[in-house]
């Protein structure tokens, strides 16, 4: 498995809006459709990726954890699906059930919303604040697969404690690593 770093989105970015599929519903929703009161967690993954499927617990925990916090979670699935056929919105719903994901899981069919984000990997995270501003983009832990780590979130969470304690979030953030966004 190929590993690629996130670009790390500069801090302070505006959350670039979107209008995509949701995956479980088979409607369309936007970005302010989604948003947190508190904040926003946006993610792309994909279904395939062995990084990602080695988080997969911990983010439907995330977002069980957070949600009465005010934080909002929404993955996004922006590969080709053309060449990575198991990532297909029809398997995109089929994972977000399995796995028992309880925010949108929405599918970029034309990758623009990823490039928006400049996001280069599965998984990458994006945390904005109540004013929809990013406060954090990095990993989601230090735990990949194979290296014995315990998958905890700790990162993540370590950011969204501050951002709903209203403290400051470090700035020394590891990028996320996983798999390539699948261009087309």
């Amino acid at each position: 498995m190929a590993r690629t770093e996130s670009n790390m989105l500069p801090l302070g970015t505006t959350a670039p809006d979107f209008y995509l599929l949701d995956t479980l519903d088979n409607t369309k929703k936007s970005l302010q459709d989604l948003k947190g009161i508190t904040g926003t967690l946006v993610f792309f993954i994909c279904n395939h990726c062995p990084f990602v499927i080695h988080i997969n617990s911990e983010l439907a925990q995330l977002a069980k954890d957070y949600i009465a916090k005010g934080i909002k979670c929404i993955a996004i699935s922006s590969n080709d699906v053309d060449n990575y056929p198991q990532d297909s919105p029809e398997l995109m719903k089929k994972n977000a059930i399995d796995n028992d994901f309880i925010f949108p899981y929405l599918y970029d069919e034309s990758q623009e919303v990823a490039k928006a984000y400049d996001a280069a990997c599965t998984p990458d995270f994006f945390l904005f604040n109540n004013e929809m501003k990013l406060v954090y983009a990095g990993q989601l832990d230090d735990s990949r697969p194979g290296n014995d780590i315990p998958v905890t979130g700790k990162d993540i969470r370590t950011a969204l404690n501050a951002l709903i304690e209203n403290k400051s979030i470090s700035t020394n953030q590891k990028p996320s690593v996983g798999c390539g966004i699948k261009w087309k």
